[in-house]
């Protein structure tokens, strides 16, 4: 393996190696089928009228206190078009049945500018769906502040019971699967919208995150930038047992080698900034990966040895846990930007708690990416 960049990117290695060699019980909430919840018996009670339809049930967090934290306050409705739709194209490079993605499009009241608006691709974790994720991380409240349109392409039951992404998937990883339906998607809303196809930026959570980071090595030609909240390393898995392993380790073994490999296929990979958030207290996908992702980061878009880093950190509020934010320069390039934060688990950072998988303590990952997503350009970066 080649050095370390810098002694920050060494410490975050070892880190993520001594976390390799804990032993704990083995995760498997992504993965795992859920246990049904045991009904309470009660009496039937009479009724005068038809019943009404009851509205869903909002699920409670999964995110555990720590301390007395105080949830961000709830943004205002975002007030521009919300849109659902469907693409219909074939998996596995063309090859295949034909199959159907759901997606929704949330169009921003700002109209676009000269080349359009910029477009932000999200996509979900386990066990959400397209507008679960849309409201528990408040992305369309940001996005209409800085005039983005946001598409969340959704998973569907049938090709997988928790609507996980197979980022584990080795056919998937080279470029086969859902990528294709996701990229379909992408380019049926260009197709149909007025987008900057200069400034599209792909995102995720978890199992998102993880699919996010092979559209992205797939069809770098689309995309400015990357995110990744919480997200696995590439490359590894090739099962859900295997996805298990590297949830809990990550896979110092296909670090470099995966990207390798990337390269090897695609010489002229164009560069790709990348953003990574991650807890510190994240027990499902373990901040090893963070670790092994920022290194792939690195190797990927080709920094140096000696790469300037900057650091900034935030002592913790009532409304916000504490964290760091660590940016890596080519020249005065900004290239890759890691957020750790401290007492987070498994959760998207500053989002509605009301929902699983999202933490009310900020700091606010939807407007930190929007931030950074928003001085990215296909070719440049600020």
């Amino acid at each position: 393996m080649v050095k370390a960049a810098n002694p920050w990117l060494r410490t975050l290695l070892r880190a993520g190696k001594k976390q390799q060699r804990t032993v704990t019980r083995a995760l498997t909430v992504l993965l795992a089928a859920p246990k049904p919840k045991p009904k309470p018996k009660s009496k039937p009670k009479p009724r005068t009228a038809p019943a009404k339809k009851a509205a869903p049930p909002v699920r409670a967090s999964t995110v555990a206190r720590t301390g007395p934290r105080v949830a961000l306050a709830a943004p205002a409705p975002a007030v521009g078009k919300w849109l659902a739709s469907h693409y219909s194209g074939r998996a596995d490079r063309g090859a295949g049945a034909l199959r159907r993605m759901s997606y929704w499009l949330y169009l921003p009241e700002r109209a676009p500018g000269p080349a359009g608006w910029p477009l932000l691709v999200m996509l979900h974790g386990c066990d959400q769906s397209a507008t679960l994720f849309a409201q528990g991380t408040r992305m369309n409240h940001w996005a209409d502040k800085q005039g983005f349109a946001v598409l969340y392409p959704q998973q569907s039951i049938s090709a997988h019971p928790h609507r996980c992404w197979k980022w584990y998937d080795r056919a998937t990883q080279q470029g086969g699967g859902d990528v294709s339906l996701i990229v379909g998607i992408i380019s049926k809303v260009m197709d149909g919208y007025p987008v900057d196809r200069s400034r599209v930026s792909i995102c995720g959570i978890s199992a998102g995150a993880g699919m996010a980071n092979i559209v992205a090595l797939n069809h770098p030609e689309l995309f400015a930038a990357l995110g990744m909240h919480s997200g696995p390393l590439y490359g590894a898995g090739h099962s859900m047992i295997g996805a298990l392993g590297v949830m809990k380790h990550g896979a110092s073994d296909r670090v470099d080698s995966a990207i390798a490999e990337v390269l090897l296929k695609r010489p002229g990979f164009p560069d790709m900034p990348t953003m990574l958030i991650h807890g510190e207290e994240d027990h499902v996908v373990r901040p090893v990966n963070q670790a092994q992702l920022t290194r792939q980061a690195m190797l990927l878009n080709r920094l140096p040895h000696g790469s300037p880093v900057t650091m900034a950190s935030r002592d913790g509020t009532r409304r916000a846990h504490p964290y760091r934010v660590h940016d890596v320069y080519r020249g005065r390039t900004l290239m890759l930007r890691v957020a750790q934060i401290a007492e987070l688990q498994h959760a998207w950072s500053g989002g509605d708690e009301r929902l699983s998988f999202n933490s009310g303590a900020g700091p606010d990952a939807s407007k930190m990416l929007l931030d950074f997503f928003s001085k990215q350009r296909r070719g440049t970066a600020a």
